[in-house]
Parts: C-alpha cells; structure tokens; sequence
C-alpha cells in the first residue's frame, strides 16, 4: 500500500488539464472517493498504473519528474519532518531508509554510511520493470528535498536508473546532475564526499526524538510487507537481462537459496523460471517497442537475446506478430 499523496498530485494534473479522471481511475482499479480522500490509502501497483495512464493522457512521459520538482515537500507529512528536524544529512537518510514505508510499502530505502554516502531503492511486493513514474519522482523528490535541508544546491555524485530511457536524458540534469545512468544495475542516489557529516537547516534534537517515536508507532502499526518470491525473481532478473545473466543459478544464489529450492517454491505458486522469464520478457519488449528511437537489435540486446532474429521468433511465439509488426500495430 501507499500514502496515495502521489496519485493525488497526478489527478490534480489530469483534472487541470481538462482530461476526465474517473476512466483513468476506472481503468486501473481505482474510484474517486479514494483519490478525494486524502486518508485513503491505496495500492501500489494501482498508484503505478494510473501514474502510466495519467502520463499518456497528458502526453507527459516526464510527469513524475515534473511533480517532484513541483510539489511541496510537506506533503511528504511526518516522514519530512522526521527527516527535518534530524541533526545531519546522513541522519536524516538513515530515518528516510527506516520510516519510508510509513509513505510507501513497495519502496524499501536502503542507506550506506560511507565517506560517499548512498541510498538505493528496492522494490517489495510490485515489479520494478512496470514502474517508470514513481521511481522517477521518488529519485528526484530526495534530490530536491536533500537540498532543502541541507541548504546546500549540490549535485549527487552519481544516479543509477534501472529502466532504459532513449531520449530526454537531458531534461533531468537541472535537477539530478550530468552524472545520471539509466538501464543501470540498481535504483541507486550516490551523494558528495563528506555529505553524511552536512548539518541540517531544521535540526531539533528534542522534536526530532518526539517524531522519532510516532514513526515508530505507525510502523509496528503496519503489517510486513512480503514480496511474492514471482516478483522478486522478476525484480532480480530484470537487471541482469542485457548481460546474459538472468539464469536459475545466478537468480537463486542472488535470492538466498539453491535453484533446486528456488524451483520447489515457484512451484508452489504455481509458476517455474522459465515461465517468469519469457513473461518478463514479452512486458519488457512491449514498453521498449514503444519507443521509436530504441532499434530492435538494441532491444534483443536489452533483453538478453544473442542477435535480432532470435528476438524475432521468441515475439512471434509471445504475440503471434513480428518486432517490427507490433511496434506498427500499437
């Protein structure tokens, strides 16, 4: 589940643009009563796919990088100031890392404390290769809200991206740096040297101790969040495609176990590897296909095909059409 605060922000786009709301909502599992309640909490997937749906309505495929840019980051409620009132940057990160899911359960921040401090973002209980909005806002949200409290207009030292992006690269560098990978190995924030140590503009030990201990309340509050083992397979894989690594014994030791046991436990939900792969695949060629400029050998190669004709067959056996036929047909 999610805050919803996300999904919100997009409807207000969608509804000042004169697009009707209630088919996109409808579309995706979601009503109205849900977005007009701001107490509502909604889910994840659900918030992935309106944010798809919103994008396209608006012809906006930068929209969750606009509203991160645009919305104000109290809206953010008792995880901003949390983060706020904490003594350093890197306080603040490590309470971002432990109260997000307060937010947003399909997200988990992980912080390293080092000389360069990093955050990376995991996903739980959703596939990661269905989200390209989310991801952006959230990426760019803790640029823009680390700035503001730190006081300082840095720029990370490097942001690695998962999905692949072809075009508009450049449109992110006002706010995240030239130092920005997309189809990287992980959803990561790379901050300056040093940057753990940066004292915060709000800093309030006593209120921070008192909102420290809130956050601890909502979280014994919410139930875990266990990922399916289908989506963490599809999460692990995902990274590993254009490589040539997304394999049994390659995902099975990544995932903790043996590919015997990995196997017994698919089965239990019903699935194997293989299946899970070739479905992977076939969502993944579907969203790459849509992008004109990416050529489907770059494609074959993303997916971890040897050349452009054994992409070929394996999107006739998926959809009965060619690459370049399902590319003219959407």
């Amino acid at each position: 589940m999610v805050q919803g605060g996300l999904s919100r922000l997009a409807a207000d786009r969608v509804r000042k643009a004169g697009v009707r709301l209630e088919p996109l909502l409808s579309r995706v599992g979601l009503a109205l009563d849900q977005i007009d309640d701001s107490e509502r909490r909604i889910g994840a997937s659900n918030q992935i796919a309106f944010l798809e749906a919103a994008a396209h309505a608006l012809k906006d495929d930068f929209l969750g990088f606009h509203l991160a840019g645009e919305f104000d980051l109290r809206e953010l409620g008792l995880l901003y100031y949390v983060m706020a009132s904490s003594d350093t940057l890197g306080d603040a990160l490590n309470r971002a890392a432990r109260y997000s899911r307060i937010t947003n359960e399909a997200i988990m921040l992980q912080y390293q404390n080092a000389h360069e401090p990093k955050l990376r973002l995991v996903y739980s209980g959703v596939p990661r290769h269905a989200d390209l909005q989310q991801i952006e806002f959230c990426i760019a949200a803790i640029v823009r809200l680390t700035r503001v409290l730190s006081g300082r207009q840095f720029f990370p030292r490097h942001i690695s991206i998962s999905h692949i992006r072809p075009k508009g690269i450049a449109k992110f560098a006002s706010l995240l740096g030239k130092s920005l990978e997309f189809g990287g190995a992980a959803d990561e924030i790379n901050f300056p040297v040093g940057s753990a140590d940066w004292a915060l503009v709000d800093a309030d030990k006593r209120l921070n101790k008192i909102l420290r201990e809130l956050c601890e309340e909502s979280l014994s509050s919410r139930r875990s969040n266990t990922s399916a083992l289908r989506v963490q397979v599809e999460n692990t894989a995902s990274p590993l495609l254009p490589h040539g690594l997304a394999k049994m014994n390659v995902i099975a030791k990544k995932l903790g176990m043996s590919p015997r046991t990995l196997t017994r436990r698919l089965a239990e939900e019903g699935a194997t590897f293989n299946e899970i792969l070739q479905q992977l695949k076939a969502s993944l060629a579907r969203r790459y296909l849509e992008e004109d400029s990416l050529p489907i050998s770059k494609i074959a190669w993303l997916l971890g095909f040897e050349d452009a004709s054994s992409f070929s067959h394996a999107c006739r056996r998926w959809t009965g059409k060619s690459p370049r036929e399902l590319r003219l047909s959407r």
